[in-house]
């Protein structure tokens, strides 16, 4: 029944969204060089890989200097700096939804670098697809400011925040249902309104 609406809000949403879409792509195009979009390697369900895709929001093969991104990262584009604050960035996982290897709902998936790194407790939340967005996604909206403020940010996200993140998904990895999945769908509609001007007046 998930994969049902999975298909479903996709499909909607690429329809709606197409101008949108587009519209980004070209701007990204016409602010830097390189293509509009980005493509990674990320782990998926059962640990098998794929390519997420992404809007580009920084300068070409910035990738080459570190997977993670923090504070006001110099390598982010002026265009990428709103794409990222608005999650716009994410909206191409709508194919990655599409083809099944990912779901509206489920932990974030991880580089296979950080995957390395699960013991075998953590491992299990390899069991589900992963998803456009968790609640590990909403309680860490602002991460990379948090990664910012790090001495050492790489060892923060390794040793703290990637293990909660893995904690907090146990939830929905043990009763992966409809009111779980609609609930956190709603959490994160509830958390990208916060972030417009005209909700924060």
């Amino acid at each position: 029944m998930i994969r049902l609406f999975d298909l479903l809000f996709a499909s909607v949403a690429l329809l709606l969204l197409s101008p949108i879409m587009l519209t980004i792509a070209l701007f990204i195009t016409i602010e830097s060089k390189g293509g509009p979009f980005y493509t990674q390697k990320r782990i998926g369900r059962k640990g098998y890989p794929f390519h997420l895709y992404k809007f580009r929001t920084m300068e070409k093969e910035s990738d080459k200097k570190g997977a993670l991104t923090i504070g006001r990262d110099k390598r982010i584009t002026k265009i990428g700096q709103t794409l990222r604050k608005y999650k716009l960035d994410e909206l191409p996982q709508l194919f990655n939804v599409l083809k099944g290897e990912m779901s509206m709902v489920g932990p974030r998936p991880e580089v296979e670098k950080y995957v390395h790194q699960y013991n075998d407790e953590q491992r299990k939340i390899l069991e589900i697809k992963p998803g456009i967005t968790d609640v590990a996604s909403i309680y860490y909206y602002n991460e990379s400011e948090l990664l910012g403020q790090a001495e050492n940010p790489e060892l923060l996200y390794i040793k703290k925040i990637l293990p909660h993140k893995i904690k907090m998904n146990e939830a929905y990895l043990n009763k992966p249902n409809l009111h779980n999945y609609f609930q956190i769908i709603l959490q994160t509609i509830n958390q990208l309104l916060k972030q417009t001007p005209s909700c924060r007046k």
